[in-house]
């Protein structure tokens, strides 16, 4: 009878025996059972059949300039950091249906035209990948390969310079018993093509699947292994998908690639200004813009909140694309530093266009959209709001104010609400745009409304 031992899906923490609670990262029943494989008979008198390496002095190491390759999608390859490192793992994440494999068999059209390009499909037959390809209208060729297990399929993956495994949760290596998408099989899996990657130089492209909680199934050890781990984030309802980057080795991870689905697959969007921004703001209180930077790109995002009458005893607080602890804080400082009566109220609060908005300087728009949403006053839609609020109710300066500025210009708003302390980086727009800087956010109201509380 083989040998078995029970794994943990979220950390890897293995243990004899089944246990409700895993010790190593708290959570409950998350330990399955898995085979143990038998470890490899050694020769006597030797510690390992590898050679060891060698140590050298750091002056000594060679700098390795990366090769990088354009995807063919401009917004991918903004979020890569420029381009596709060779040799690198590149780990894609989302829910189901929101258009992974869409990305990537255009990525394959794409790099096909002058690389040799494995599609590696375990989930769809080869004709279902095909089907998509002329939805897609894609004419480039590449390979495809409907196979699970991981040595059949190694003759395929040697001879391509690219390959893409959808999913990493399907494939199975042999060199364990236990079922395809157990913890065992994922890590040995990863490691295998990360062991493939570094000595051959080939790229990888790995779909996975994620959990209820919108994190990626399997080990941590998974995202460890891997150079790059991309989150495709969107409703399947919506048309507007974002990727966005969680660790690159090789780029910064406050990059996203906004992306539009359509019938005929998937387009980056270029002009993503006005893409979070709604048509009826201005009319409605409760509705504020702010100008938020991420990686190298600054775009105007609405912030909408709604109050109402709480029918319970504990009011409701519910944030989207925003820290919920956050939103809690805030409401804190505006009841004791401004006088708003928020207690005894319902406050839902969102940020347009399914962005997530994880940067301090949303702290004064949302503020402002709060205040608004509680006087029942609109603010005027050429106004944009941006800056750190803290508990003591001061507004504090932010980054990249200049570039914040510059961008409300551009879309054609009419008056900036600022911290203070950023007006000097700023002075060279007061001849073109009306700025209104405050020290603290009592102030904020009478910016917007004229009045104090």
């Amino acid at each position: 009878m083989p040998k078995t031992q029970f794994v943990c899906a979220e950390c890897g923490y293995a243990s004899p025996k089944w246990l409700g609670r895993c010790p190593s990262c708290g959570k409950f029943n998350t330990l399955a059972e898995e085979a143990v494989a038998p470890a490899p008979i050694k020769k006597v008198g030797t510690m390992s059949a590898v050679t060891p390496s060698r140590a050298i002095p750091l002056s000594q190491v060679k700098f390795e300039k990366f090769e990088r390759v354009s995807s063919g999608i401009a917004e991918l390859d903004v979020v890569l950091g420029g381009g596709i490192v060779r040799g690198s793992l590149i780990l894609v994440g989302g829910d189901p249906g929101v258009g992974k494999s869409t990305l990537l068999t255009e990525v394959a059209a794409h790099l096909g035209k002058e690389h040799r390009v494995l599609y590696l499909s375990a989930e769809e037959s080869c004709s279902q990948v095909k089907l998509r390809a002329e939805r897609l209208g894609l004419t480039s060729d590449f390979l495809l390969l409907n196979e699970t297990c991981i040595e059949n399929a190694e003759e395929a993956i040697l001879g391509a310079e690219y390959v893409i495994i959808d999913s990493i949760q399907a494939v199975y290596t042999e060199t364990l018993t236990s079922a395809a998408g157990s913890v065992g099989q994922v890590r040995e899996c990863a490691a295998k093509l990360m062991r493939i990657a570094k000595s051959r130089g080939i790229t990888f492209f790995i779909i996975g699947h994620v959990t209820k909680e919108g994190t990626l199934a399997g080990p941590k050890v998974l995202e460890h292994i891997m150079d790059a781990v991309l989150y495709f984030e969107g409703e399947r309802t919506e048309n507007y998908k974002i990727l966005r980057a969680v660790k690159n080795r090789f780029g910064s991870v406050q990059e996203v690639g906004v992306f539009e689905m359509t019938g005929e697959g998937l387009y980056g969007v270029t002009d993503y200004s006005s893409l979070f921004l709604s048509e009826a703001r201005g009319i409605a209180a409760g509705a504020v813009v702010t100008p938020s930077e991420t990686g190298n790109r600054c775009m105007n995002v609405e912030i909408q909140t709604l109050i109402s009458k709480t029918a319970y005893g504990l009011p409701r607080r519910m944030a989207l694309g925003v820290d919920f602890n956050r939103l809690v804080v805030l409401i804190a400082v505006l009841e004791k530093r401004c006088g708003l009566a928020l207690g005894g109220q319902d406050i839902y609060l969102n940020a347009m266009g399914g962005i997530r908005l994880n940067e301090p300087s949303a702290d004064l728009a949302i503020c402002a959209a709060l205040a608004s949403a509680e006087r029942m006053i609109a603010i005027d839609k050429y106004t944009a709001v941006f800056g750190e609020v803290g508990l003591t109710g001061e507004v504090r300066a932010v980054n990249f104010a200049e570039k914040r500025v510059n961008e409300c210009l551009k879309m054609g708003f009419r008056r900036v609400i600022l911290p203070s302390k950023n007006m000097r980086a700023c002075e060279k727009f007061k001849d073109k745009i009306e700025l209104v800087p405050i020290t603290y956010v009592s102030q904020l109201i009478k910016a917007l409304f004229g009045e104090t509380k």
